[in-house]
């Protein structure tokens, strides 16, 4: 090795890959010669454009494309949080609902950006590092601890929603029991175990998340062509005169309609919580760099409006006051118009499998927190296929009995919102920019306010939806 490099330090091996990638490319390099006062220069690393470099860098390493990562990311939010939104509607009113869409989504993708500018600043890999950078290993410890709970509890309601559609609940009946009677299949707990072990565990087993990509193209699609039929549907009998006119404010006129309200505004702060598959998916991107990431998120924020905001809409007009805490059992009725009973059947169908497609993207951040604070300071986890292995049933088994003693996704939603998910999309990202802002890249005028803002705005969920929880479950026991 040329004894320039003597004066790197040789732990960080990504810093001497991008040494070597500017000298290949300096002029005197492509006349066969070696530019050693250049070479000498670079031991400042400061000195470098980093963003250039890994755009060089990333030329000769595969991984994936914009539009892969923008899949991966869009598959980590739009998932279950999709089927409470109708539901959201009847609570906030059709104008303050699509407000509040639009205005989380800024929210969520400016944290994006504030995470990934600090992640590459102080050169972290997971988002655990990013905040033990920042805040020190407690904070870390913590951070992981949300994302597995947040994680754990969204993979549950996955699996309840497909119980649920496909077995049938206490109100609606499943799929299952309309093709074909009263049979095995009328109990949620079988079906659910099928459904994980010959589906789900297969692609749970995959080791990068990049692999993911393909699914997660056919899970975004098939969540469109939902957002397509229901729209579909609502247009038709709104032309027809067959809806209801919507409440367009919430309503304050009862004390169960505020406690509804305080609830619900958790449960808006949780449907773009992708902050736990930023740093894998920024990873694996091809020609990485952090402009590049932001145009993932924005691209990402645009398509999860443009679905959030069409299913909600619609979902609501659809059913009214009627509208389910999950929309999908709605959906097991006549809806009034030609081919009622087959649309039926397309669109849940059709989104239990985006929601299988779904569930290995979000049990990938999952494992690799898990294995993150379990075992720490062994290999990575994609170089044991043993550890992987072991790792990924023991999380699909307490998912699924978790599966099993929670009755309902809005009881799940509620509380992962009120607490995991506005701290890792709301408390942790403004944190990180306020900590690492003070010795490195500062934060503009602009972004500080909008970080203690975030701050605040997180703080007050938290404390107005578990305050609004306990109420609720108050409520509901006398």
């Amino acid at each position: 090795m040329d004894s320039n490099y003597s004066k790197l330090d040789v732990k960080d091996e990504n810093f001497l890959l991008k040494t070597q990638a500017f000298r290949l490319i300096s002029p005197d390099h492509e006349n066969g010669h070696s530019n050693r006062s250049n070479t000498d220069g670079l031991d400042d690393e400061d000195d470098l454009d980093f963003d250039d470099l890994s755009l060089i860098f990333g030329e000769n390493k595969s991984g994936s494309g914009i539009y892969g990562a923008v899949f991966n990311l869009t598959t980590s939010i739009i998932g279950a949080g999709i089927m409470t939104l109708p539901a959201t509607m009847k609570v906030l009113g059709l104008f303050v609902g699509v407000i509040l869409i639009c205005f989380m989504a800024i929210l969520s993708e400016i944290s994006v950006e504030l995470l990934v500018r600090f992640a590459v600043q102080c050169k972290a890999a997971t988002y655990g590092e990013v905040v033990e950078a920042a805040l020190g290993r407690t904070a870390r410890t913590l951070s992981e601890i949300c994302i597995i709970v947040n994680n754990a509890g969204v993979l549950v309601v996955y699996l309840i929603i497909i119980g649920d559609v496909m077995s049938g609940s206490l109100h609606h009946m499943g799929v299952f029991d309309q093709w074909w009677g009263n049979g095995f299949w009328d109990h949620r707990k079988i079906v659910i175990l099928i459904v994980l072990v010959l589906f789900l565990a297969p692609l749970c087993t995959l080791d990068r998340i990049d692999s993911l990509s393909t699914t997660s193209a056919a899970s975004v699609a098939l969540a469109v062509v939902f957002v397509v039929v229901v729209f579909i549907v609502a247009l038709i009998k709104l032309i027809e005169g067959k809806i209801e006119p919507p409440r367009m404010m919430p309503d304050f006129g009862s004390k169960k309609a505020i406690l509804d309200l305080l609830v619900v505004i958790p449960i808006m702060s949780n449907a773009y919580v992708c902050h736990f598959n930023v740093q894998p998916i920024y990873n694996e991107l091809e020609g990485r760099s952090p402009s590049k990431m932001y145009r993932v998120g924005r691209i990402t924020a645009a398509i999860c409006v443009a679905v959030y905001a069409s299913t909600a809409i619609a979902g609501y007009l659809l059913f009214g006051k009627d509208t389910e805490s999950d929309v999908l059992t709605n959906f097991d009725k006549d809806l009034g118009i030609r081919f009622s009973t087959a649309l039926n059947y397309f669109v849940r169908i059709g989104y239990i499998l985006h929601l299988v497609l779904v569930f290995p993207v979000i049990h990938f951040s999952l494992r690799q927190t898990v294995d993150t604070l379990i075992f720490e300071g062994l290999n990575p986890l994609s170089e044991s296929r043993k550890r992987c292995l072991v790792l990924t049933f023991v999380l699909l088994g307490l998912i699924y009995l978790g599966s099993t003693m929670i009755p309902n996704i809005w009881t799940a939603f509620k509380f992962t919102g009120a607490t995991t998910a506005v701290s890792l999309a709301f408390t942790f990202p403004p944190l990180i920019a306020l900590r690492l802002s003070k010795v490195g890249s500062g934060l503009s005028f602009s972004e500080r306010l909008l970080s203690w803002f975030m701050l605040t705005l997180a703080v007050i969920v938290s404390i107005v939806g578990v305050v609004g929880n306990i109420y609720s479950l108050k409520g509901n026991s006398e």
